[in-house]
């Protein structure tokens, strides 16, 4: 319960003119990456857990377990990172080119324009006069025009996120969160296997529990839910290394 009130208190602010001023003042153009690491840092831990538990359960030594985890915390994350990079770039590159076509239609076709931001806001209930100096207004501020016309025709948000920093975070993310299940082989502690469950599963609701800041699910059921993708992607690779094992046995 008193995890479950910091979670959702920790996001509410408050409502001054100097509040309000500051917290909008901060947000301005700045996106949010809350997403790159939740991404990376669960598939950091459920796939280097899932090649913990796949070596384990064919029967190989502590060095093939550090061996292959290191190789996958590397090069599974820089994958990781590298692909997110080319998703948010293109994602980038396609809201500069609607935003050049829609700045090209303003220019071209100002009266079929209107139209369009007149037909966006009628459809948000305004009417009368409210809705023809609304339009007025939106069409007097050429900025506020084309990301009105981005968000509302187009579906893309007029701010997207910067590339390098969205694969930065989702490798560092994964790299955190992937050398977890490794750590008690590498300090060669008793029972490695055992305390890599124990510390993957932590993880795994720590992950969960943040993520509920940013969703209407309590922090218990977030942190369930991820802890069963992570169990269930474990349970998978153990299972297929003692089959092929037996194969080969």
């Amino acid at each position: 319960m008193m995890l479950s009130r910091l979670l959702k208190h920790s996001i509410e602010h408050g409502h001054t003119q100097a509040e309000i001023e500051t917290r909008l003042g901060s947000a301005d153009e700045k996106p949010n990456y809350l997403r790159d690491a939740i991404y990376g840092g669960i598939d950091g831990a459920v796939t280097t857990f899932a090649i913990v538990a796949g070596v384990e359960g064919a029967g190989f030594d502590r060095q093939v377990i550090i061996a292959l985890g290191i190789a996958n915390v590397l090069a599974d994350g820089f994958s990781m990172a590298a692909s997110n990079y080319s998703g948010i770039k293109a994602d980038s590159e396609q809201v500069s080119r609607l935003r050049a076509m829609e700045l090209r239609h303003i220019q071209d076709h100002p009266d079929g324009e209107r139209y369009e931001i007149q037909t966006i806001l009628k459809r948000k209930g305004l009417e009368g006069e409210q809705l023809d100096e609304a339009v007025r207004v939106m069409t007097g501020h050429q900025a506020l025009w084309l990301d009105m016309m981005l968000v509302e025709e187009h579906g893309v948000s007029p701010v997207p996120a910067t590339p390098v920093r969205a694969s930065m975070v989702t490798f560092a993310a994964f790299v955190v969160c992937g050398a977890i299940p490794l750590t008690p082989f590498v300090l060669n502690t008793e029972n490695p296997f055992n305390q890599a469950i124990v510390a993957t599963g932590i993880t795994f609701v720590l992950i969960g529990s943040l993520k509920s800041r940013w969703s209407l699910s309590p922090w218990w059921k977030s942190a369930l839910q991820t802890l069963g993708i992570g169990t269930l992607a474990a349970a998978i690779a153990w299972v297929a290394a003692v089959f092929v094992t037996s194969l080969g046995g």
